[in-house]
């Protein structure tokens, strides 16, 4: 039997999970919380959950900074995610955090138990959406410095703005151009170094003397 401990702060999802999962033979719902505090006020004694199926926003202290918390109390426990969260921040958050699975809400009851069930044989679940996510964010990373990514001269001299710490409107102002203008040409820069924010392009260019 395996032995289960649920935090979700929205009554009708937390009754529905609980009331699923203590109707299948293969489980036994010991909590059934709505925030972190509240679960983490029972006695250890009495609750001790194979797997820990934990939303992430929470009233009081969200489901991220309740694991761990959870591996302190309960090191042999493994915990799911159950979330409507679908970004890399709060998936990856989740993950270094030491969450074992991610699903989303949106994952049918059925599918729910079968995560449960195959956690505890050592697999990692995952809902279709975050392990595309997941497997995207480790794919090789194309390089730059082919003839295909180079600056032009007006791109360099907007990086080299942003590297500054300007403002589009301050770019703009500087280089005599509309901030439309120079917004094309960040999506420009962006596309040819391959990265999606600010951070990364002037990493890259601090990096290459651009």
């Amino acid at each position: 039997m395996i032995l289960m401990a649920i935090i979700e702060d929205v009554e009708v999802i937390r009754k529905s999970i609980t009331a699923f999962l203590d109707a299948q033979e293969e489980f036994k719902v010991l909590a059934s919380c709505g925030s972190v505090e509240s679960f983490l006020e029972l006695s250890p004694d009495e609750v001790q959950p194979d797997v820990i199926l934990s939303d992430i926003g929470l009233p009081g202290m969200n489901g991220i900074e309740g694991i761990k918390l959870f591996k302190q109390r309960f090191p042999n426990a493994e915990i799911i995610m159950l979330t409507v969260f679908q970004d890399e921040e709060h998936i990856f958050k989740a993950l270094c955090a030491g969450a074992t699975g991610y699903l989303l809400k949106s994952t049918p009851l059925q599918q729910i138990k079968e995560s449960i069930v195959n956690i505890t044989m050592g697999e990692v679940p995952m809902s279709k959406a975050v392990a595309r996510k997941v497997l995207e964010h480790f794919k090789p990373k194309k390089v730059y410095g082919t003839k295909e990514d180079e600056l032009t001269a007006r791109e360099k001299q907007v990086l080299q703005n942003m590297v500054e710490g300007l403002s589009y409107k301050m770019i703009a102002a500087r280089l005599d151009t509309s901030v439309e203008t120079v917004r094309t040409q960040i999506k420009s820069i962006y596309k040819k170094l391959h990265v999606n924010s600010k951070a990364e392009a002037i990493r890259i260019a601090m990096h290459n003397k651009l």
